[in-house]
């Protein structure tokens, strides 16, 4: 059996806000929510847990901070060793301060562009990657929320979509939730 999904389209996030608190203090649960923009407040009305992204940003910048010293450690001291300023070339810690900026920077780098990799795979917007975007216009100017039926146990679709027609919605549609891999 196919799972019927119910999408209803806003025009304005702060209707969307609205609305999706009033949905939710009746019973409905809402699956997730499309927008051109992030709307503030919206996570906690619909039950998205906190993410853990800042764990990933923190272990891609440990990894280049490790990959930055692996690489002091064999450059500077093991292969070539150089005498650059009078600072001796015996050990990483004696030339550590000469490399606090490029450990920094190496850091930044490292996360700043794993993160944008990270959240491109992600969410799937990477060239190539099927989108999970049900309308085209949602990346312009309008909002949709998705209300699975398989989520709403005991209300019917014609029972959701009087409440969500009690909504300031712009245009609501039912159709086939589809799986995209």
């Amino acid at each position: 059996m196919a799972d019927r999904v119910i999408y209803a389209t806003y025009d304005d996030d702060h209707v969307l806000l609205e609305s999706a608190k009033k949905l939710v203090a009746d019973g409905v649960h809402i699956s997730d929510v499309f927008s051109p923009c992030p709307i503030h407040g919206i996570d906690p009305v619909i039950g998205v847990k906190q993410t853990r992204l800042g764990i990933v940003a923190f272990l891609l910048g440990l990894f280049g901070l490790t990959l930055a010293l692996i690489g002091f450690k064999y450059f500077m001291i093991t292969d070539w060793p150089m005498n650059i300023g009078g600072k001796p070339s015996f050990t990483l810690l004696e030339n550590f301060p000469s490399f606090v900026a490029i450990a920094f920077e190496f850091t930044v780098l490292f996360a700043a562009h794993g993160m944008a990799l990270t959240y491109m795979i992600r969410n799937k917007t990477l060239p190539g990657m099927p989108a999970d975007n049900p309308y085209p216009r949602n990346t312009d100017d309008r909002f949709t929320m998705e209300i699975r039926l398989s989520d709403n146990h005991g209300m019917s679709s014609e029972d959701l979509q009087a409440k969500i027609k009690q909504t300031g919605i712009v245009e609501i549609e039912e159709k086939d939730y589809v799986v995209i891999k």
